[in-house]
């Protein structure tokens, strides 16, 4: 790292100042590539106690600068369990510790509790490889500084992740991506005809559950919208994780700084909303988060979390819908498996070693994974007769 180039951990986002790390995270005029490294985001989770003492998610956020100069950042924090990350290493820690070492603490440069794919390595443009350099050795030099075992940077881009530089890892989601449709009628002639019936079918199922679903942003947006997704968020948030990861305060706080970023869409009955989806709108993509409901309805879940994202999507010129973590059953609504990836460094040198050999068939499988779950995906093939576009 050039001797010119100064690297330093702060205590929080709120120790640095809003208009230098968004001149890193979104040096693009207009819409940001995505929310999540917003200095908004990071803050809203922060100031909610959503990250912080006793969370687990301790902000150690990086600077690099030069001549005093901003020039890169990363959302880096101090771990002590592997909570909230999506690309998970349990077992990587559970080898280790068998092994009689320490895993945790260890350093994660992510968006907590956000499986969505996004720029970790915040530069400046032009100075991509300085800035990510100096960020990558700040990192390693403060987990060895500390006696930490690792250092993870989760979700991010494929570029940054074949720089070399660290271990790469991949794994897969399930994304829409959409081909220049005109209308959500358009995607479905796309696909094979059992599969278009059967979506036909889910959204007339859904949309007969007796109320309107309604797409709100910006100003449209009340807070009496949050308390009804609140309720919808600890339900599905107790059922999946034990105890939900954001507060309530956290919903408040994005309502207040970020209401242009988030579409959120509710299903009501007479007034009241008996569901709800969140989704975080990027420049070209829409990002879906969190779903819960109060009433079970057949396909709901389905109609308020995919079909709609879609149709907003399709709407706004978006370029895909990535919908969160898991889920095969994505595939036969047009969601098809992406590579994600993250990187990785290990100070222990035999374990930085079997975690290699790990990755490396790991990387085999996936590859293998995504080969034959595309090949059963819903879009029509070739062979099939043109006749079926209807």
């Amino acid at each position: 790292m050039s001797a010119e180039i100064e690297v330093t951990a702060h205590p929080s986002i709120a120790a640095i100042p809003a208009e230098d790390w968004d001149a890193l995270a979104c040096p693009e005029p207009g819409r940001p590539l995505d929310p999540f490294t917003t200095h908004r985001f990071l803050l809203a989770l922060e100031r909610s106690g959503s990250t912080g003492r006793g969370t687990g998610w301790q902000p150690r956020p990086l600077i690099a600068r030069l001549e005093g100069q901003p020039i890169a950042a990363a959302p880096l924090y101090v771990k002590s369990h592997s909570q909230g990350e999506y690309i998970f290493d349990f077992n990587w820690a559970d080898a280790y510790e068998r092994a009689g070492g320490q895993y945790y603490p260890k350093l994660q440069i992510a968006v907590p509790f956000t499986p969505a794919t996004g720029r970790r390595f915040l530069t400046l443009p032009g100075l991509e490889a300085q800035g990510r350099a100096a960020l990558i050795q700040g990192a390693t030099q403060l987990a060895e500084q500390n006696g930490l075992s690792s250092v993870h940077v989760t979700f991010c881009t494929e570029d940054e992740a074949e720089t070399g530089e660290l271990m790469h890892r991949v794994t897969r989601q399930f994304h829409w991506e959409n081909r220049g449709y005109a209308s959500f009628d358009a995607f479905l002639a796309d696909l094979s005809s059992r599969k278009r019936k059967m979506i036909r079918k889910e959204r007339e199922a859904a949309q007969g559950f007796g109320g309107t679903i309604r797409a709100l942003t910006g100003a449209d947006l009340r807070p009496e919208h949050w308390d009804a997704f609140w309720h919808f968020y600890q339900d599905t948030g107790s059922r999946k994780w034990g105890s939900p990861y954001l507060t309530r305060a956290f919903f408040d706080r994005i309502h207040e700084t970020m209401a242009d970023d988030i579409l959120l869409v509710l299903a009501e009955r007479d007034g009241v909303p008996i569901a709800g989806a969140l989704n975080f709108i990027g420049r070209d993509t829409l990002y879906g988060r969190y779903w819960g409901a109060s009433e079970h309805h057949p396909f709901l879940h389905f109609e308020l979390c995919y079909y709609q994202a879609m149709d907003w999507a399709i709407a706004q010129g978006l370029q895909r819908v990535e919908a969160g973590a898991q889920g095969e059953h994505k595939l036969a609504r047009g969601y098809l498996p992406t590579e994600v990836h993250s990187l990785h460094w290990i100070a222990d040198p035999g374990f930085r070693a079997a975690v290699a050999q790990y990755l490396q068939a790991e990387r085999h499988a996936v590859d293998e994974e995504i080969e034959v779950l595309t090949a059963y995906g819903p879009f029509r093939k070739a062979s099939e007769d043109a006749d079926d576009r209807i």
